[in-house]
């Protein structure tokens, strides 16, 4: 029997998983867990409309969660398109009647129900997710005064910074450039939560919205799957920072390095050294930053190693 959290023939018997709409069964379990408590996966099973067959992945139903559909279509489709959250989600074919689609609940996404479409050569269908609340805690943070009220004369370059990452979330490359499976960027678990809300000497800031790993200045940083450097350069809050883009709006971002080893417009395979551990940028000691956007959400690189990890 599914235990408490679980959806079982569209009915909720716990707190806040998913809800399906017109035109799904449910023919299996999906259980919840907290992302704390979820160190693998929950699986759950949906028979769509036009005989499109759905499994979904995820640690939890909440912001700043990435859910995996596994996409079984009655026919070829040279093209699927999943939109949740008024964005397109990444998708991509594993084989001629198989897709994948990764959708991230970005960390600002309320408590809600919303509507999932899948479209693939003709074919349509659609349901609801339900996703429940999450309280992120709250870190207070001591440091460098001008990183909390930046002096006039570097205004310029904030903005710089902000638009340069702004247009880079929105170019990604059109193909699938990562291989099967993520791997930790360096040793260690994540000593800082995703999603915190950060207070800055007192002032509160913009969510935490990557995970902190604090290993000592000087050790290598691995990429955590393969792509295409598309930033490698200082930026004035997250120091050093490299950007990889694994193609179809999959991003990593790894902040405050103390040296950066390799170039913008380099390919780089999973697992390859990028740069080192610094303290550059907004910081108060030597650690790796390590940032996943999904198709324009914010999500914790900690769901993408329980779910695209080995």
């Amino acid at each position: 029997m599914p235990g408490a959290g679980c959806v079982v023939r569209g009915a909720v018997l716990g707190a806040g998983f998913a809800v399906l709409g017109a035109g799904f069964a449910v023919i299996g379990a999906w259980c919840e867990a907290s992302p704390a408590e979820a160190g693998a996966a929950r699986e759950g099973w949906v028979l769509g409309a036009d005989g499109i067959e759905i499994t979904a992945r995820s640690r939890a139903m909440q912001p700043g969660e990435l859910v995996v559909l596994n996409i079984t279509l009655p026919q070829h489709a040279d093209r699927v398109t999943v939109r949740a959250f008024d964005r397109d989600a990444v998708t991509f074919a594993d084989n001629d009647r198989q897709w994948r689609a990764l959708v991230g609940i970005d960390l600002d996404v309320k408590a809600g129900t919303y509507p999932i479409t899948v479209d693939a050569g003709g074919l349509h269908a659609s349901y609801d997710l339900a996703v429940a609340p999450h309280r992120f805690p709250t870190r207070r943070l001591t440091v460098d005064q001008v990183f909390v009220t930046p002096p006039a004369s570097e205004e310029a370059r904030i903005a710089r910074d902000a638009k340069l990452l702004a247009d880079t979330w929105t170019s990604p490359s059109p193909r699938r450039l990562w291989t099967d499976h993520f791997v930790r960027p360096v040793p260690g678990a994540a000593n800082s939560a995703f999603g915190s809300r950060s207070i800055f000497n007192g002032k509160a800031r913009t969510p935490h919205g990557g995970a902190d790993f604090m290993s000592p200045s000087g050790t290598p940083i691995h990429a955590p799957n393969a792509g295409r450097v598309v930033l490698a350069r200082n930026l004035y809050y997250s120091g050093n920072t490299v950007v990889i883009d694994h193609g179809l709006g999959l991003f990593s971002m790894l902040a405050h390095l103390s040296a950066i080893d390799v170039h913008e417009g380099d390919r780089v395979d999973a697992d390859q050294i990028v740069g080192k551990v610094g303290a550059t940028g907004r910081v108060t000691g030597a650690h790796l930053h390590w940032a996943i956007r999904a198709g324009g959400a914010r999500v914790d690189p900690l769901a993408v190693l329980a779910l695209l990890g080995d």
